[in-house]
């Protein structure tokens, strides 16, 4: 089985690829690999296998400390894991980044489906990650009434294991942010003022 077969394998698979093409300077833990990524420990392990074997992502030791005043510490705890992390040098490191990270993770559609039952939703606003501009504050605004919390922070979650990165977000009810729009509030200027996308927009913000 050749390189290519071997990496597009389950939605698992891609997952890890991202969280690593992502992070391309972090080591990460088994764990947290599959607490990031959504993924069972028995395909996890297989997987990380599978990535180190073709050489897309290296292994090596490196040194845990845990600060003091953890577990009932009095002094730091030091500890030799094995950490894992994207090989910067793979070959088909470019063309992945261009198949699974360049292009826009999430169609609107699949955005707005996502949220659906999350309350009297007013106003979603894409930027950050989600358009590929690193420069925003947040990634996506909601504004609406009777916002249900947990459930938006669910899909956040999910959607956070699909794309291996976290999502910043800011959550506003509609009172909110009529009153920082009429006081040009720099918070929602930084993110208005700059690439956005509006994939609802019942206010008619313009």
């Amino acid at each position: 089985m050749d390189i290519l077969s071997k990496l597009f394998g389950g939605s698992s698979r891609i997952k890890i690829m991202r969280l690593f093409l992502l992070n391309p300077n972090d080591f990460f833990e088994k764990k947290d690999v599959g607490m990031r990524c959504r993924v069972p420990s028995g395909p996890l392990s297989k997987e990380l296998k599978m990535l180190e074997e073709i050489g897309f992502i290296k292994k090596r030791m490196m040194l845990q400390i845990a600060p003091a005043g953890m577990n009932g510490s009095k002094k730091q705890n030091k500890k030799k894991v094995f950490g894992l992390k994207l090989n910067l040098d793979f070959s088909l490191l470019s063309p992945l980044e261009n198949m699974l990270i360049a292009t826009e993770p999430f169609a609107n559609e699949d955005i707005i489906r996502r949220f659906r039952n999350i309350g009297k939703v007013q106003l979603v606003v894409i930027t950050g990650i989600f358009i590929k501009n690193e420069e925003s504050r947040v990634d996506i605004l909601i504004v609406g009434d009777g916002l249900k919390k947990q459930s938006i922070e669910s899909v956040l979650r999910t959607m956070e294991a699909e794309l291996g990165k976290e999502i910043r977000y800011a959550l506003l009810e509609t009172k909110e942010f009529s009153y920082r729009m009429n006081v040009y509030d720099k918070f929602i200027r930084d993110i208005l003022d700059y690439p956005h996308r509006k994939i609802i927009n019942k206010l008619g913000i313009a």
